[in-house]
Formats: C-alpha cells, structure tokens, sequence
C-alpha cells in the first residue's frame, strides 16, 4: 500500500500547490491552449454576430436585440463548456497513465482528496481567465449590453464546472487510450453547442427534442447568462436554473473524490 510521506499539509494548502504546479507550466505552455479557448469563440462572435448577424433582424426571437448582442452571453457559455470539456478528458488521462503526474502528488503530502480540489479549481481558473478576455474583447465589439452583461462571466464558470467535473469523473476511470472522448465531442459536446440556445431560441426545435436539450447544463447557463445580461429575470427561475448546475458539479465533484481516491490511495 502507497502512502504519503511528510508532514501532513491542510487540504486548503495542498490545492493551492496543486494549482500552483498548473499555473507554472500554463504560464510557459497558454499559447497552445489560447486558440481552443479564447480566439475560437472570439471569431464565432464576429463571424455570426457581425456577419450572419448582419441579415438577421431584431424582433422576439433575439429578444429585440441586435443579433450579435443576443449571441455574446450564450457564447461566453458555450466556449466555457468546450474548454470545461477539453481540460476534463485528455489531460486527465494523460495524468493518469501516460506522465502519471497525479501518482507522482500522492507520493507527497498532498492526497486524493486535495488532488480533485486542485484539478477541479484549477479548471474555474482557466475559465474565468478564457472568459475574462472574450468578455473584454466583447465589450470593446460593442457585443454587451451594459454593465450587467458582465454577470456572464460568473455564470459561464459554473456553466463549465457543472461539465468539468462529471467528465473528469468519468475521464479518471479510464484505463485505455481514450478514444471514448471522441464520442463525448462528437455526441455531447458540439451538439450541445449547436441546439441548447446559443444561437437560436430552443422552442424552434420539434417539441420531442426540447426536453433532451432542458437537461443539458448550457442550456441552464444560457438561459441565466441571457437573463442576467439583459434584466428581467425570473428570481425563480434564476435559483432553478443555478441549483441544477451547481448539483450537477456536486455530484461529479463526488464522483471524482471517489474515482481518484479508488485509483490513487493504493
């Protein structure tokens, strides 16, 4: 049986160094992320928001906004689903089995249970890093709305998180090469970028596909980055809308905890 040596360390202080560990290399490695995260969604705003958006008319089904002002704070969403998703998979595994860097911090003070905290941290920061700067990008387009368009960023975290984290549940119990990811971007991910609001209200969709698309959690953070940005938002709503993504996150944050401890603290 593995154990940790050293002196034991808070759980608190061991994420941080977790963290700490990722920031170093992000700091030496971000340009290699900066296409997937920040300048793709930043030309599907200009590209849709200033170019299909131009032939598109303001009236209900953009809520009587230009088109680019609709699309901006489901945007931040969906590229935070995306970068949720891709931090959540591959880089997992490859932490596993190929660099094993997750054994190598569970040969230290630092436990399973810290790990996840760290990993899972981690992630929130790359996305409100990744969404910071498509917001101040948006911003200087004339895409926001006002102030209040800002409160996207937050709800595009927890967005991403209510992904991250039962992918990283699942990606933590995979023992081969990982070609189930494939599936996940091509069944999970892209339609769920294409048919959860992000550029078309869902009741265009036949009413058999609707409640697939209500499960989805860019559809949860669509509906509340959407109401937040443009006022008028239901109190009721807004509290069912963000209960269902922080208990998709609390149960994939469970899920990792028991995953990771399973694989690790033996």
């Amino acid at each position: 049986m593995r154990t940790s040596t050293g002196t034991a360390i808070g759980p608190a202080r061991s994420a941080l160094m977790v963290i700490e560990a990722f920031w170093t290399w992000y700091k030496r490695n971000w340009r290699s992320s900066a296409v997937s995260s920040i300048l793709s969604p930043l030309l599907f705003l200009i590209a849709l928001g200033f170019g299909f958006g131009s032939q598109v008319r303001a009236g209900d089904a953009t809520l009587g906004l230009p088109y680019v002002q609709y699309l901006a704070p489901a945007l931040v969403c969906a590229a935070a689903m995306q970068t949720a998703a891709f931090e959540s998979t591959f880089p997992v595994l490859s932490s596993f089995k190929w660099q094993r860097n997750y054994i190598a911090v569970t040969a230290t003070p630092i436990g399973p249970k810290a790990l996840v905290g760290g990993v899972l941290a981690w992630i929130a920061v790359r996305l409100a890093v990744s969404g910071a700067v498509f917001m101040v990008v948006a911003a200087l387009l004339g895409a926001l709305t006002g102030p209040a368009a800002l409160l996207a960023l937050p709800v595009s975290i927890v967005t991403g998180m209510a992904m991250a984290a039962p992918i990283v549940a699942y990606s933590s119990t995979i023992e081969t090469e990982g070609q189930q990811f494939n599936a996940i971007f091509r069944f999970i991910v892209m339609p769920m970028m294409m048919f959860s609001g992000t550029f078309f209200p869902v009741e265009q969709l036949p009413g058999w596909a609707q409640p697939v698309v209500w499960a989805t959690p860019l559809w949860h953070g669509t509906e509340l980055a959407r109401g937040l940005s443009f006022g008028g938002v239901d109190p009721l709503a807004a509290l069912g809308h963000t209960a269902y993504l922080l208990a998709l996150f609390a149960a994939g944050a469970y899920l990792c905890t028991r995953t990771f401890t399973r694989r690790l603290a033996v």
